[in-house]
């Protein structure tokens, strides 16, 4: 005799729900999952103060205390620059550092990073542990596509900002013979640094002297010298100590017999190349 079963309707619910289990072994909620790089990412930025200088559309001021000249207007710097207040300026050792900013405290904040580098001092700006003096241009780029003449109007601003590498795409370190520069007395501009940036040294090979490195010194801002008292023979050999990081770098008889005050020579090296 066949015994029909009249299966409970609960019991039913039950048996629906395993073979639902069955077919989708994962039911969990859709969580959402922390974002370690960007909370690491977060955490080292750092505040500082924010002011403006010069047009409002500018590179602040014509190359200012670290001796760049109009080459803060032009590529790679493309008037992305910042004086430093005596922090971040580091009496001239600091010439080259980069540094993302940003801003959320104004209605005009993008909240996104400008990438900019320390090209001049803003001795007064010790109001703050750091201070950057930016230029028109870097400081209206952290604004709303738009509201860059807004952002400005705001005149100081707390922001956020970090150290970061610099890197300046198919450009290689540059010298500019300092204009005072004679047979016995050598300086120059050094520029476009990938990496740190920042130097911590610079030493001077002369030619004949392969295994003799004489130290330079700095000078002010960017620029190092060496006074020897004595004819120095070209073709010279440049080799750079990064601030930070130690890194090395010699431009190999970069600066050529025949060389002249005020012109500007560039090597085939950089420190990310």
């Amino acid at each position: 005799m066949a015994i029909l079963l009249h299966p409970h309707p609960f019991s039913l619910i039950i048996l629906l729900s395993l073979f639902s289990l069955l077919l989708n072994p994962c039911s969990c909620s859709h969580r959402k999952h922390l974002n370690v790089s960007k909370l690491q990412s977060d955490t080292d930025w750092s505040l500082a103060g924010a002011t403006w200088y010069g047009p409002a559309a500018g590179a602040g001021s014509d190359g200012g205390a670290c001796g760049y000249g109009d080459a803060v207007e032009k590529a790679p710097f493309s008037a992305k620059v910042s004086a430093g207040g005596p922090s971040l300026f580091k009496s001239g050792k600091g010439c080259g550092a980069c540094y993302q900013v940003k801003c959320t405290g104004n209605e005009a904040c993008s909240g996104s990073p400008v990438t900019v580098t320390i090209t001049d001092e803003c001795p007064g700006c010790v109001s703050e542990s750091a201070h950057f003096d930016l230029s028109g241009t870097a400081f209206g780029a952290m604004a709303t596509p738009g509201q860059a003449d807004q952002l400005r109007n705001a005149g100081i601003l707390q922001i956020q900002y970090r150290r970061v590498e610099c890197e300046y795409p198919g450009a290689s370190v540059a010298f500019h013979v300092d204009s005072g520069s004679n047979p016995n007395y050598f300086a120059s501009l050094i520029e476009y640094e990938d990496g740190d940036g920042e130097l911590a040294g610079v030493d001077l090979q002369q030619a004949l002297h392969s295994n003799s490195w004489v130290p330079m010194q700095q000078s002010w801002g960017a620029v190092w010298k060496l006074d020897s008292g004595s004819g120095l023979r070209a073709p010279f050999s440049i080799r750079l100590t990064a601030l930070e990081s130690g890194n090395t770098l010699v431009a190999k008889n970069v600066i050529p017999a025949g060389w002249q005050p005020g012109k500007t020579y560039r090597s085939l090296v950089n420190f990310n190349a």
